[in-house]
């Protein structure tokens, strides 16, 4: 399950991948919409990896 937190970081390693325009989400370019969305999801995987956790007693 620890594995889920490097998601991010390889998400947000591919500069290249996501250094461009379009396509655009309400007028914000591509590349500032893709950071903005891994925000909210890395804290979704973050509580995820932590309930996971918390179940099996390792708090």
């Amino acid at each position: 399950m620890r594995i889920l937190l490097a998601l991010p970081f390889l998400g947000l390693l591919g500069v290249p991948f996501y250094n461009q325009e379009s396509p655009s989400l309400f007028g914000f370019p591509f590349f500032y919409w893709y950071q903005l969305a891994w925000v909210p999801l890395t804290s979704l995987l973050i509580w995820i990896v932590y309930r996971h956790g918390a179940r099996k007693g390792m708090q």
